[in-house]
């Protein structure tokens, strides 16, 4: 068993109360990546939880998804006022095409009303998307998130 296939049979660090939280309508993340330099990149981004895995969406060309592809270390943090969950995560995979599109349709509708996230997804469709799904590695709760 390699050490990827032993760590994705490993428990979630996500305790029910985090995994709430970070499911919780309209909450969104930031991300910090590493830069080729090895400096950190932090941007604020949509998320979708499934599972215990979690699923970010990019348009191509932008420097989080490079890093990330470059580097599979990330680390989120989503929070409200002063309570927050950061995760540490790992790049299981990424993936283009039809399957990123439909996942920046499912968080533009969750994260917008229906007119704007219609409007929203036909400019979406016009551009190369790609999505990365992210393994939580260990898990940070600050404050009383619920």
């Amino acid at each position: 068993m390699t050490a990827d296939e032993a760590a994705a049979n490993e428990p979630s660090p996500l305790t029910a109360g985090a995994r709430t939280f970070v499911a919780s309508p309209l909450r969104y993340a930031t991300i910090a990546t590493i830069n080729a330099d090895g400096s950190p990149h932090q941007i604020v981004i949509w998320y979708t939880l499934r599972g215990d895995l979690i699923v970010v969406n990019s348009r191509r060309g932008r420097r989080w998804p490079s890093n990330l592809a470059r580097d599979g270390r990330a680390n989120l943090a989503i929070y409200e006022a002063e309570d927050a969950v950061t995760i540490e995560c790992v790049a299981e995979r990424s993936y283009e095409g039809e399957d990123a599109q439909a996942d920046i349709a499912e968080m533009a509708r969750r994260f917008y009303s229906p007119g704007d996230a219609e409007h929203s997804i036909a400019r979406y469709r016009t551009e190369e998307r790609i999505s990365f799904v992210l393994r939580p590695v260990r898990v940070h709760v600050h404050g009383d998130p619920h």
